[in-house]
This record gives structure tokens, sequence and C-alpha cells, in this order.
């Protein structure tokens, strides 16, 4: 009832081209059909990714309330920092340290994943800014989003598939530890022209982005299982880092300034954002005792996250958006296919099996947009190098999600392939 009402009044208000009634009709609209879905049982799956179009929607339709509150600016680049890695925790919360020892039975998969996610993407990327012609910062964030890791989208995509899961969550690990070194050295080689590129700078970055937070939550996930002797010393070495966070603002980090190279300044700034998510992942434990549903609930934190930093980015880059979004949401499709296309046929090329295939596929074409926005919120470019992130991850969503479906009612089956490796204990 209230979609048929919002519809009526957009076109209403799109004839007398009255723009107080079309533009909140239209958000009423989009809002009541994301609600909507959910109640359908075959469209419920698509409910998430029907929330961040309705971030997209919400911030080009009202641009100026998702930028500033008051005095205070949301695009803020340690809010921004602080959102990310918060998604990134709570998409670290579905990992465990197991997950490292998956090598040992898909060594050979995962080599195949991770040569073909940072060659296929970033290529691809390249490409497609070459044929596009985009400005060089927003063509900057397209190379950017094709050299970032994998992301826990693709595990989801693969377990809806009933693909193999085991490799899927190790490429994931295996890609996240990487991308330190893999996406700087990619934005240097293929965007270095396009934007300046500090090697050290963004590595340093991605390690706040990515590795500091999932490595809380990996710390988390050992002390479910750590010996009493283990978990003792695991207190003794976060008591210590209370103590060099606390001395830091009393006069600890002053001498350090004074004192230290700005490399050592770097390194000394990195240990402490370490020796915080050391902390964090020890009290997260203990709260975890307390409530012990928190682990279910932070992955809708991941998801809240995302749809802010999806809003603030469309806000933000609004203007650019109106002149290349068509484009630009063309590039993802076309971005996004080839990560599918080539991922399947290289892993059938090399021998690997249908549902192995399948896995590569959404390991290769699904990326980790959550890390894109946040080094492009470090860099103060979220309204340009930011743009592709905001345009990608919704797409990466609504075609992953078809495609897994579609695949789920065509299983492989045991005379098409002799492994079917398919374990959803792991996403529990």
């Amino acid at each position: 009832m209230v979609s048929a009402l919002a519809a009526f009044l957009l076109v209403f208000g799109l004839f007398l081209n009255n723009i107080h009634i079309w533009q909140p009709s239209a958000l009423t609209l989009a809002v009541s059909f994301t609600v909507g879905i959910g109640r359908i049982e075959a469209l419920k799956n698509y409910q998430y990714t029907a929330f961040i179009i309705v971030a997209v929607v919400a911030g080009m339709l009202y641009p100026a309330a998702f930028l500033k509150w008051g005095s205070f600016d949301l695009r803020n680049k340690w809010l921004i920092l602080f959102i990310v890695q918060l998604v990134m925790f709570g998409m670290g919360i579905q990992m465990s340290v197991r997950d490292l020892t998956g090598l040992g039975t898909t060594g050979k998969g995962v080599l195949v994943g991770l040569l073909c996610h940072f060659s296929i993407m970033p290529l691809m990327g390249f490409l497609l800014t070459r044929i596009f012609h985009f400005d060089p910062e927003i063509a900057a964030g397209i190379i950017l989003i094709g050299s970032c890791s994998s992301g826990l989208a693709s595990n989801v995509m693969v377990y809806l598939a009933r693909a193999n899961l085991v490799l899927s969550v190790t490429i994931t690990a295996m890609a996240t530890l990487a991308a330190p070194f893999m996406t700087p050295f990619l934005m240097k080689l293929l965007a270095g022209t396009l934007i300046e590129v500090k090697f050290g700078a963004m590595m340093t970055e991605i390690i706040k982005i990515v590795i500091v937070p999932i490595g809380a939550a990996l710390l988390h996930d050992h002390l479910k299982r750590a010996p009493s002797a283990q978990s003792k010393n695991i207190y003794k070495i976060a008591i210590a880092c209370v103590i060099w966070l606390a001395a830091l603002p009393l006069g600890l980090w002053a001498f350090l300034i004074s004192n230290l190279s700005v490399t050592a300044q770097q390194s000394a700034e990195l240990f402490s954002f370490l020796t915080g998510a050391f902390l964090v992942g020890v009290l997260y434990h203990q709260l975890t005792k307390k409530v012990t549903k928190l682990d279910s609930f932070m992955p809708y934190v991941s998801m809240f996250g995302i749809i802010y930093f999806t809003t603030v980015t469309t806000a933000a880059g609004r203007d650019n958006l109106l002149q290349v979004g068509i484009i630009l949401f063309l590039a993802s499709v076309i971005h996004n296919a080839a990560g599918y296309f080539f991922g399947y046929w290289l892993g059938r090329a090399v021998g690997m099996d249908k549902n192995s295939s399948r896995t590569i596929a959404f390991e290769v074409g699904l990326q980790n947009g959550g890390m894109a926005s946040g080094l492009a919120g470090s860099m103060g470019k979220l309204a340009t190098v930011g743009l592709a992130a905001a345009v990608f991850s919704p797409w990466m969503n609504i075609s992953g999600s078809l495609l897994a479906n579609y695949w789920r009612r065509r299983p492989v089956s045991n005379t098409d392939d002799n492994i079917v490796l398919y374990d959803e204990k792991i996403l529990q």
C-alpha cells in the first residue's frame, strides 16, 4: 500500500516537475519496496542489496543531509577509518584461524585464485579506464577496487551456490594477507600516472583498515580454544598494551614525534594500532562471555557500516555521478562479468572441477568495496577515487546473488565432478 502510494506520488511529482513531491516519494518507494521484499521468500536474499540501493538513492536525492551534521563532517578521515575497521571486524568475526589451514587441501586452487584475482581484475580495471576515458581520480578508483582483495561477500555467494566453500574461505584469507603488498604494488604500477601513490603509506593504511580489525577478530577466535596457559600469556600482553596506549597521550607520543624519523614515527603509529587491535580482541572476547549472541549480531554492524559509507560516498560524489554515473555503472557490469567469466574458465583450463571453478569465479569477480572506500577516505578523495566502490559494490551484490542462485538450482552432479567440497558448518 505504501509502495503504491509512493509510486503514484512519484509519477505525479515528476509530471508537475515538483521536486518537493517526487524526491521524498522516490525515497519512500525505495525504502518501502526494500522492507516489502523481506516478506517474499523468493526475494528476501536480495534485501540487503536493496538497502544498499536505498543508500545510493538517499545520497543522490539529499546529499547535504549526508555530508555534514552541524559542523561535523561525516566524511571525516578518522570516522571513515573507524567505520571501515568496524566493518572489517564484523567480517572477521565470521572467519577463523582454521581458515588458514585450508592450504593443505586446496593449495592448487588457492594459487590459481590468487593469480587470477590479482591479475584479471586490476588489468581489466586499467583497460576500462582506457576505453571510457574517465577523469584521472575516478579512473584510479576503478583500478583501486580491482586491486583490492576479495571480501566475505564471495564466501556468502559460494555458500548460496553450494560450491567449494573450503577453497573460498582460504582464498579470501590469503588474499587479505597479500593485500598490504599487492594492492599498493598494483596501484603504483597501473594508476601511478593518475594519482600520487605512496607505496609505504598505502601499505600502512591497508594494514590499519584490514589486517588490524581482522587480526582482533581472529584473536577472539583463538581465545575460544586456547589452553589456559596460553590465555594467561595473552592477557599479560593485553596489560602491556594498556600501559603502552595509556602512555601515548601522557607524553610518550610527543617524545616519539620529537626523537624519531618520519619512517620510525609511522612504524610507532602502526604498532599502536596493532596494540589497540590486540586489546580490542581480548576485551571483545570477554564481552562475548556476558553477551553470548554478540558474534551473531556483528554481521549486521558490518552491513550498517557498508550502508553508511555507501551513502556518504554517493552524497560526496553526487555531481560526478550525474556526469558519469551510467558509464561508471556499465564499467562495473563489464568488470564484474569479466571476473566471473575468466575466473571460471581459467579454473577449468587448469583442470579444476566445476565446483572449484565456480568458487574461483566468485573470488575473482567480487572485490572488497569497504577496503576501497576506506583507502579513498584516507586519501581525502572519497568523492572521486571512492566513487567506483559506491557504484561497483551494489552491482557486485546483485550479480553475485543472481549467479549464486542460478548455480544453486543447477548443482554439479557426482558424475560431472568427483570432488564436491561444501561444508556449511564453516559459516556457522
